[in-house]
């Protein structure tokens, strides 16, 4: 007795069920994989940003000249720049209020930044949930079509009176397929999530620290005006 183990004919011949399960996982990988390329862009973009604008920040120009540099470039403001506009904005606009303490000065563009930092922060934070949810489920829904496929053959076998191994290994090989699918959808994403977590992680520090310095910078101009 010969029987078709081709992988195509495994898919097409499951059970319904089990064909809803490939699915599934098909489609989250493909979405996993879609927010992995786009994660990895929209990273290296962000660090390739903050590079440069930390070169023009510390280059020794005048922050007003930077600012309205970065003002006329016409375009939305993400990372250090979305922090530097951000405080800088508030700081000018609290200068130019007379008789305001020097402390009152300052504690509007530092809270202007920290609002900048966390919106950068759930931007490059989006979609990783997703990742870690593919990466942590997709295992299970796998092996749950490889039981429910497991399940059927025995079924199977209840009804025959002489049980052969090729009576279960359609069954079982369709149920296995299930189980490699989960794992196809879930290594990459789970790869991809702690690369892209690092790599955020690292990319939230570098945000902090110049919020910190910029924050000291315009103290400095506070106390010491000229």
């Amino acid at each position: 007795m010969n029987v078709d183990l081709s992988l195509v004919h495994l898919i097409t011949e499951a059970s319904l069920l089990v064909q809803l399960v490939m699915v599934t996982l098909l489609l989250a990988s493909l979405i996993s994989w879609t927010m992995i390329f786009r994660k990895w862009s929209m990273l290296k973009k962000a660090a390739n940003a903050a590079d440069d604008f930390e070169d023009r920040f510390w280059s020794g120009k005048d922050l007003s000249n930077l600012y309205s540099q970065v003002h006329a470039e016409r375009h939305n403001a993400s990372g250090m720049e979305s922090i530097f506009m951000a405080g800088f904005t508030e700081f000018a606009r609290m200068r130019k209020r007379t008789g305001v303490e020097p402390a009152a000065q300052l504690e509007g563009p530092h809270r202007a930044m920290r609002v900048a930092l966390n919106r950068e922060v759930d931007s490059l934070e989006e979609n990783l949930s997703f990742l870690a949810t593919v990466g942590s489920i997709s295992p299970y829904i796998g092996l749950f079509g490889t039981v429910w496929g497991i399940m059927n053959s025995f079924r199977g076998l209840s009804e025959v009176q002489q049980a052969t191994i090729a009576m279960v290994a359609p069954g079982i090989s369709e149920a296995l397929i299930a189980t490699a699918m989960g794992l196809f959808a879930a290594i990459p994403a789970v790869i991809a999530y702690n690369r892209y977590s690092a790599d955020v992680e690292r990319l939230v520090g570098r945000f902090d620290n110049f919020s910190d310095e910029f924050y000291t910078i315009l103290q400095r101009k506070v106390h010491s005006p000229s």
